[in-house]
């Protein structure tokens, strides 16, 4: 009898594997794998490529709200790298995105309400068919409520600031520890203290620390509990 299919809510701090994880399990159930967490990246990228994120004045959080309409961000599977890439208005900005520059707006720019209405909103369009694993700070507790399945991952911050380190010096970014080490935490206290949508783990949430954990031990345990619940 086959398994009914159902939506995977994944949420945690910055640089505890998230989308590693909710990548692995999509590819293990044949379930669609969304990146919330880089369509807000997309979003900041635009900002950057528009002069709106400068070192000197920061965030001018307007006349990007006015043109949101004109941003569209796709996710399409390339065979070369067998990865889902990050598409904004028809460009690949898969490596892009990933650049510390955009790394440290990030929080700021996925705290407006109005990049969050409109995210959310594509999202949730996304998980309507089911069959979903989704990552980001708020999915179990705003984007998908009902998801069957909700686990909230977390590492001590000394393991998920080398986890960072290594994810950059394998894209050739050199940078110093004590710069990822703050860049996470203030991005840490920015999600967790918004006004709109905070990272919380949603009250049905099973915790996972994945600390001391490899991606195998922690695609297991996921996989174990989605089974629990489709058999």
């Amino acid at each position: 009898m086959a398994r009914k299919t159902i939506n995977i809510a994944i949420d945690g701090y910055s640089a505890c594997g998230k989308s590693t994880l909710a990548k692995d399990v999509a590819r293990k159930l044949h379930y669609a794998y969304v990146d919330s967490g880089a369509m807000y990246r997309a979003v900041t990228l635009y900002a950057h490529q528009n002069g709106w994120i400068s070192e000197q004045n920061g965030l001018d959080a307007a006349p990007l709200i006015a043109a949101l309409d004109t941003i569209d961000i796709q996710f399409q599977f390339e065979e070369e790298t067998q990865k889902s890439h990050t598409y904004l208005n028809g460009t690949d900005v898969e490596q892009d995105i990933r650049q510390p520059h955009v790394a440290n707006y990030v929080s700021e720019v996925a705290a407006l309400p109005e990049v969050r209405k409109k995210l959310v909103a594509l999202q949730q369009k996304m998980g309507e068919n089911k069959g979903v694993v989704m990552d980001g700070r708020d999915i179990g507790t705003v984007v998908f409520p009902q998801a069957e399945l909700k686990i909230f991952l977390t590492a001590n911050i000394e393991v998920r600031v080398q986890r960072r380190l290594n994810e950059l010096y394998q894209k050739g970014v050199e940078i110093e520890r004590a710069s990822v080490a703050e860049n996470l935490r203030k991005r840490d206290h920015i999600d967790s203290t918004r006004d709109q949508d905070p990272l919380r783990k949603a009250p049905d949430a099973l915790t996972l620390d994945n600390s001391y954990l490899d991606k195998s031990e922690q695609q297991q345990w996921v996989l174990d509990r989605v089974y629990e619940l489709t058999r």
